[in-house]
């Protein structure tokens, strides 16, 4: 991530939360896919954690656990202790606040039961770099969670910029991984038991400057739609208005979520194979 991209996020702390409609979505569905998972954590991570809508949903599902609110735009952390209950403050069970990045993590190795992550691994160039970060941040057992974008996100622009006639490589949209991909790097991670799937979000807008708007309150405008001259602009928003339904303009957001598990290490930290003998059963 670039700091640009954490200067952006820093500054829309204060209106993240009215435009994130599609992180409250997301986050709502990995919530759900939690009540399959027997999991008892002892300490839970949000990475990424914006103003803390996650970190929260985690300490309501595992109330005993240490949590953890992580990002790496500070403001967005003074916006998380600013929504702490009084009740959890007094009682100091308030999530403990680290300024981080999700490649360089401040945790000890294998000390985090839970790790969740909602659309902030497709920031990242990387996201290998970042996926073998977490794992080793992870106890044996461990489970990461995370949702993303998929290369799909923000079609109907896209199909704009053909219509405008101009050629793939002079679309400046942000290209994102799909879900094959990361699935492969979670295994080359060392990740075990990957598990993707994918859907559609779609969101209506009046017109593209509400669309910009809202991108812009999430601090994300300028690292998803990249930089173009206006005219440019002018002329695809021209071909985009063409899109409407029902006077709306579609908005599409391809989002990815998977979760996969920390196995045992097969190989020990001197490069010698690990084997293990279970009792033979009477």
């Amino acid at each position: 991530m670039t700091q640009h991209m954490r200067q952006s996020f820093a500054s829309a702390a204060a209106t993240y939360d009215d435009a994130a409609v599609l992180a409250r979505t997301t986050g709502a569905c990995m919530a759900e896919r939690l009540d399959y998972v027997k999991l008892v954590p002892a300490c839970i991570a949000d990475i990424g954690c914006a103003t803390g809508d996650g970190v929260r949903e985690l300490q309501k599902r595992y109330p005993k656990a240490l949590p953890l609110a992580i990002d790496s735009a500070v403001p967005m952390l003074h916006a998380v202790r600013a929504t702490t209950p009084r009740l959890q403050r007094l009682l100091r069970r308030s999530p403990q606040l680290l300024n981080a990045d999700m490649n360089a993590l401040p945790v000890r190795t294998g000390s985090l039961g839970l790790i969740w992550s909602n659309l902030v691994l497709h920031w990242l160039d990387d996201p290998l770099r970042a996926f073998r970060e977490l794992l080793r941040s992870l106890e044996v057992g461990g489970l990461l969670m995370f949702a993303a974008l998929g290369p799909d996100t923000l079609k109907e622009i896209r199909l704009a910029f053909q219509d405008a006639g101009y050629p793939q490589e002079r679309v400046p949209l942000r290209r994102f991984h799909d879900m094959h991909d990361l699935g492969d790097m979670l295994l080359e991670a060392g990740f075990a038991d990957p598990v993707m799937d994918m859907e559609m979000i779609k969101i209506t807008y009046a017109s593209p400057r509400d669309l910009l708007r809202d991108q812009r309150h999430l601090g994300v405008r300028d690292a998803l739609f990249g930089s173009m001259p206006w005219r440019d602009w002018r002329r695809v928003f021209c071909s985009y208005a063409g899109q409407r339904v029902d006077g709306r303009l579609p908005a599409s957001f391809e989002i990815i979520y998977g979760h996969a598990w920390k196995p045992a290490a097969r190989i020990a930290d001197d490069g010698r194979a690990i084997v293990r003998f279970a009792p033979r059963p009477k």
